[in-house]
């Protein structure tokens, strides 16, 4: 195997399962713990701004606790910003957010709100802070990628994943076409929503990705086998397409 492709974990939904209820369980923090001993490379957590499942107590104990490098998921608001500058986590990817909305529907609009979004990737940056943008796999938004200096994108799947037949290839196709033109230009490249064991080899084969982020199905898998057996079935599917 060469050219392995990192495996980030996103603990959103066992947050998201505690909150239901109230209480301390289950414990995210514990969940990033398992994700690790099966070969996850990362941890990512999205802090919303109606704190619906991460909480800014999850995030201290996460950054004081965990080994593994975490990327903070954050909408572009000045709270979001000051929370991630206090603590420097490894990565922060700017992400749409709707407080209607149920999950992240689509890629941040980095073309259209260029100028808004300079001054949050300027200050992470200038911080140390790995900065991505979450988009969706088109030339514009990459262009628009450049511009900011953004060292990292990460590509929304989401289309792809709803697909079927003939729709999933134009799509497959569409997001290895971008993940080839950011890469030739020195961004580095990572892709994630609506993955699933059935779907993430045709994405995981593409030479130049980078890494994988990749939450609600495993946190749902694991209601059957466990988050350990579910992490590390994906580790491995991901491993076999490359």
């Amino acid at each position: 195997m060469t050219n392995r492709l990192r495996l980030g974990v996103n603990i959103d939904h066992v947050a998201t399962i505690r909150n239901a209820r109230g209480g301390a369980h289950p414990d995210p923090l514990r969940a990033a713990e398992a994700a690790a001993r099966a070969g996850a490379d990362g941890i990512t957590a999205h802090l919303r701004e109606d704190r619906r499942h991460i909480t800014d107590a999850d995030i201290d104990r996460l950054m004081a606790r965990i080994a593994l490098p975490l990327n903070l998921e954050m909408a572009a608001t000045p709270e979001m910003l000051a929370i991630a500058l206090a603590h420097r986590p490894h990565a922060a990817c700017i992400v749409p957010e709707k407080r209607e909305e149920r999950t992240t529907e689509g890629g941040l609009d980095a073309a259209g709100q260029f100028d808004a979004l300079r001054p949050f990737v300027e200050q992470l940056t200038a911080a140390g802070i790995r900065v991505s943008l979450f988009i969706e796999p088109s030339e514009r938004q990459i262009d628009a990628a450049l511009r900011l200096a953004a060292p990292v994108i990460e590509f929304h799947t989401g289309r792809f994943a709803d697909a079927s037949g003939d729709e999933r290839a134009t799509e497959l196709k569409r997001i290895a076409d971008a993940i080839a033109l950011a890469a030739k230009n020195g961004i580095e490249t990572h892709a994630g929503h609506g993955l699933t064991f059935d779907n993430v080899a045709p994405i995981a084969a593409i030479p130049q990705l980078a890494e994988l982020n990749i939450g609600h199905f495993l946190i749902g898998e694991a209601i059957f086998t466990g988050l350990e057996a579910s992490v590390a079935r994906m580790r491995s599917l991901m491993d076999a397409a490359r």
